[in-house]
């Protein structure tokens, strides 16, 4: 009798079970997705309301960036202490409170505080979902569970997208977008709650009281054959630290390279997600029509992202990944190359979104690959916190373009800023890919 539970959901083919609980984190992601984009769906009503410049507006845009950076790391590292799904329900209050009172402000900096706290939740939602998607997967499907968890993001914001510009705007303005939001994730916390089991690899990992009761229940709600004995203990593993993932040599250059990597293509990546729709309402499209530009970049980057989950089940992460990325920053490069009509505008930001979310999909494997189960929440979060410092520059970065060369110069500033996924496919490059679980380095 196998007495491994990592070795069990690795080995034994998925059950139903096993596939909610993918279902719901990428439900999960998807309301990431849209969180962390409804500040850009509103933005030209922000503008419009308040007279917001440019650089102020990238602030605005920036703030829950800055605070999923933060959230990643801190929250991380409590998926990873205290299990993955209390710390998803805490991040679902936190989300849900940030989302209120930001519907409710009254000026920028108020708005950008509660941005900020809904980032806190948000960066330690993706921590904890995402080893949560691995450690309920098996290895045959882990890697279509993965793809499909990373496409979650940009579903969301496209359902987001076709909300905000068909409903939420035309409806309630720019305040109906973050009030929507915090209603959906409100409502997630029950489903939350009841439907989704602590993993049995973290469990089995940080040794509980009564762990054999609780790893059992856990197999069982996977619909999964049960243990009689706990597996040998694996020395260190027990209280797993942030300096487990900085002390190996081989776990030390994954990390770096990882998060750097992620780091500089979230540059490349947010520029579109988060300018796209005032660029476009700058270029004279109401409010309403510049938010579907935004749609199609995700429309785009959930057809990219599927496509390349299937690859992956072919190939392997990393040159597919680096592919992306240079593909990808051409993409960006040429964002605004049909800006001769809206049309055009929605083909280049899908084209843009397709390589691009293709390449956090890779990105997304291979931290799920790349760190231990001991660690895993705590390794993704510290990527994922340095990788949201870029993303969160990205606002800002362009912002401050756009008033050195002009708001005129579109394609300038967009080639600058996909030099980002260029710089990430070079440390890609670098970077050493096995199996962490079997072999931690």
């Amino acid at each position: 009798m196998q007495n491994d539970p990592r070795v069990i959901i690795d080995d034994n083919p998925m059950s139903a079970r096993q596939w909610i609980v993918v279902v719901l984190m990428i439900a999960l992601n998807a309301l990431d997705g849209f969180d962390v984009l409804s500040s850009a769906f509103a933005a030209p009503g922000i503008t419009r309301e308040w007279g917001v410049s440019r650089e102020a507006l990238g602030v605005v845009l920036s703030a829950e960036l800055v605070g999923m950076g933060f959230g990643s790391v801190l929250l991380g590292g409590v998926a990873d202490r205290l299990g993955r799904k209390p710390a998803m329900l805490f991040c679902l209050v936190v989300m849900a409170g940030g989302m209120y009172m930001a519907h409710a402000a009254n000026g920028v900096t108020e708005l950008t505080i509660w941005r900020f706290t809904t980032g806190l939740g948000i960066g330690g939602m993706l921590a904890a979902t995402n080893a949560v998607t691995a450690e309920s997967s098996s290895r045959a499907g882990r890697s279509l569970a993965m793809a499909l968890y990373v496409i979650g993001y940009p579903l969301g914001a496209v359902i987001g997208g076709f909300a905000s510009s068909q409903w939420l705007l035309p409806e309630f303005g720019w305040r109906g977008v973050f009030l929507f939001g915090a209603i959906v994730t409100a409502g997630l916390i029950p489903i939350v709650w009841l439907l989704v089991p602590e993993t049995p690899a973290y469990l089995v990992a940080v040794r509980p009281k009564r762990a054999l009761e609780k790893i059992n229940r856990s197999l069982t709600a996977l619909r999964q054959p049960t243990i009689s004995e706990l597996p040998h203990l694996v020395e260190g593993a027990v209280k797993p630290k942030i300096t487990d993932i900085l002390s190996k040599p081989h776990l030390r250059k994954v990390t770096l390279l990882l998060a750097f990597g992620y780091m500089f293509h979230t540059i490349t990546f947010y520029y579109i997600l988060k300018w796209s729709p005032q660029i476009v309402a700058d270029f004279g499209y109401p409010a309403a029509q510049a938010a579907t530009v935004l749609t199609w970049a995700n429309v785009g980057g959930a057809i990219g992202g599927a496509l390349f989950g299937f690859l992956m089940t072919k190939w392997d992460i990393k040159w597919p990944t680096i592919a992306m990325l240079l593909i990808g920053s051409v993409a960006v490069a040429a964002f605004g190359i049909g800006k001769g009509s809206l049309e055009g505008w929605r083909l280049a930001t899908f084209v843009a979104g397709f390589f691009t979310n293709a390449a956090i999909v890779g990105f997304y494997s291979a931290f799920a690959r790349g760190f231990p189960a001991y660690a895993r929440a705590t390794g993704t979060g510290l990527v994922l916190g340095i990788g949201r410092f870029g993303a969160a520059g990205s606002p800002i970065l362009a912002g401050i373009l756009f008033a050195w060369l002009g708001n005129n110069q579109l394609l300038a500033v967009s080639v600058i800023m996909a030099l980002g996924s260029i710089a990430a496919a070079l440390l890609l490059l670098m970077l050493p890919l096995r199996d962490a679980d079997r072999d931690p380095g």
